[in-house]
């Protein structure tokens, strides 16, 4: 089947595009949610420069659909009719259990005529990191809740060691509630790591945001 994936370049969209190619389907494009404002990719903050080299290591086809945040489902929209326009018959996200955001993608599916899947609906969301870990993800953590996690994990790696951290610290070890947010830079489905470049530490209001380029 010809898909679409809304990728955010963090892991869970990495371990549902995994997924899917694993089961033999054909992914068309990725879906890309890009702040206007800032040009980079909301909630894991990939700029323009970091996009282009995904497109090129995933080897698929990127729709970028910019948004002030106003509009964000709209431009949702046109991506996934630009998506169906290539081919697309289905939209796959990475969403694990959270229902609200479930139904409101199912909602921009069912107004573009796509259907929906999500490949990790229901499965353990510690079963996920530590999949995304053994299957050899090299995945960068971009940001970080401070009032939950310790500050050493900023920029580090998502392995063994910082899951048992998170743990440690009572934080949900996958994120879902936005303790940390990653940026998957190398894995299997790449055809080459992302070059990359680390800078300043940022802080607003509770995170710790390490500028990524």
């Amino acid at each position: 089947m010809k898909f679409a994936m809304s990728y955010s370049c963090g892991k869970d969209s990495t371990l549902a595009l995994h997924k899917m190619l694993e089961q033999g389907h054909e992914p068309v494009c990725l879906i890309v949610m890009l702040n206007r404002e800032v040009e980079r990719s909301y909630f894991h903050g990939a700029d323009l420069k970091m996009l282009e080299q995904y497109e090129k290591a995933l080897g698929i086809p990127m729709i970028l659909c910019p948004s002030d945040g106003q509009g964000y489902a709209a431009a949702l929209e046109r991506g996934l009719r630009q998506a169906a326009a290539m081919g697309a018959r289905a939209a796959c996200f990475g969403d694990i259990d959270i229902e609200r955001n479930r139904r409101w993608e199912e909602e921009r599916c069912r107004a573009v005529g796509l259907e929906a899947f999500f490949p990790l609906w229901q499965r353990g969301r510690e079963e996920n990191v530590y999949e995304l870990i053994e299957l050899g993800y090299h995945c960068l953590i971009k940001s970080i809740n401070t009032s939950l996690l310790p500050r050493p994990l900023l920029g580090s790696w998502l392995d063994r060691r910082a899951a048992d951290m998170i743990k440690e610290a009572g934080a949900d070890v996958c994120g879902e509630n936005g303790e940390y947010h990653t940026l998957v830079l190398d894995g299997p489905i790449f055809r080459q790591p992302l070059a990359f470049h680390t800078g300043n530490v940022l802080s607003f209001g509770g995170y710790a945001v390490i500028d990524v380029w």
